[in-house]
């Protein structure tokens, strides 16, 4: 247990050097050139790998749920990810990822898992232009691990769950209490959100609690912003809060994790008194320790509107007092 304990401290320590680990898995063959991709998720998601276990199906369940898995002792709904891709597994679905993402528990059947692999977030690029994938966030180039020359393509899990799981689909305004946000007249929320599904359902969010917001799908794309907007607050003599009311991020993202764009925020004299949110599908003891030694003043878990809009309420009236 002093091991896995120590791997998990470990693990949560790379997140303050702007590092991660990536699970690299195998679907199966391309529908559309039949070549079998790398695929990968944060370890930091992973609860466990297990052995494919009997799988319950209910009565109208489609694909690509495939049922229901009995995981010591829990029943947890079971995705077949090769579906979701479009791949067709050659020697089946041998294994289940039990993850953790945002308040729930899943499994993603995958028919192997290949390593384990140390990367640096300025490795992972965003795929928004490049693939044509819906369900993918990321690449990440794996220069310098065993998987040499090679690239894994980083899954947005957070859409696949709003495409197969409907619990949480949209953002309702009458979700959120009325509440007076102290921001500025002309001052916006900086948001950086790699996956579409949550920048689409935080910019909804932002809109029905009346804060104005730029949305950036990298960390590193908030910073340059962030720095463009710090030059215009002092060629103009004013506060850099009177550009910048808040900032929200999520924690995994390419090229630039919230935890670096945070310190970044609160290490630098002219910036420190800009708000930090961080809002992310990481939960845990050890994300929260993060939090705070980076200097954020809020974290909350994805994603519940109401619990977000109290955390923003709150960081912004203390930012005043």
């Amino acid at each position: 247990m002093d091991n896995f304990q120590k791997e998990i401290d470990e693990r949560a320590n790379l997140a303050l050097s702007n590092k991660f680990e990536l699970l690299l898995f195998r679907l199966g063959a391309d529908a559309a050139d039949e070549k079998s991709e790398l695929y990968g998720i944060n370890v930091f998601k992973l609860r466990e790998i297990v052995p494919m276990p009997t799988i319950t199906k209910a009565a109208g369940m489609r694909s690509p749920l495939l049922g229901m898995a009995n995981i010591r002792g829990q029943l947890i709904p079971v995705i077949d990810l090769p579906a979701v891709a479009g791949c067709t597994p050659t020697t089946g679905l041998n294994l289940l990822l039990v993850t953790e993402y945002a308040r729930s528990t899943q499994a993603f059947a995958v028919e192997s898992v290949e390593d384990i692999v140390r990367l640096n977030w300025s490795q992972v690029h965003t795929a928004e232009s490049g693939v044509g994938s819906r369900n993918i966030t990321s690449i990440a180039l794996l220069e310098g691990t065993q998987q040499e020359n090679a690239m894994a393509l980083v899954l947005d899990v957070e859409q696949i769950l709003h495409d197969v799981i409907p619990s949480v689909r949209e953002v309702k305004e009458g979700d959120i209490s009325l509440k007076n946000f102290q921001m500025k007249p002309g001052a916006v929320a900086i948001v950086a959100e790699d996956s579409k599904v949550a920048r689409s359902m935080l910019e909804q969010g932002l809109k029905a609690m009346g804060i104005p917001a730029l949305m950036h799908t990298t960390g590193l794309e908030a910073w340059e912003q962030i720095k463009v907007m710090a030059r215009q607050a002092a060629e103009e003599g004013v506060s850099i809060r009177d550009k910048i009311g808040l900032v929200l991020t999520d924690l995994e993202m390419p090229e630039m994790d919230g935890f670096t764009l945070t310190r970044n925020i609160k290490t630098d004299q002219n910036l420190k008194s800009i708000p930090v949110v961080i809002h992310s599908s990481l939960s845990g003891s050890a994300n929260e320790d993060h939090v705070r030694k980076v200097g954020a003043n809020g974290y909350v878990a994805k994603f519940e509107i109401n619990q977000l809009s109290a955390i923003i309420h709150k960081v912004l009236e203390e930012a005043v007092a």
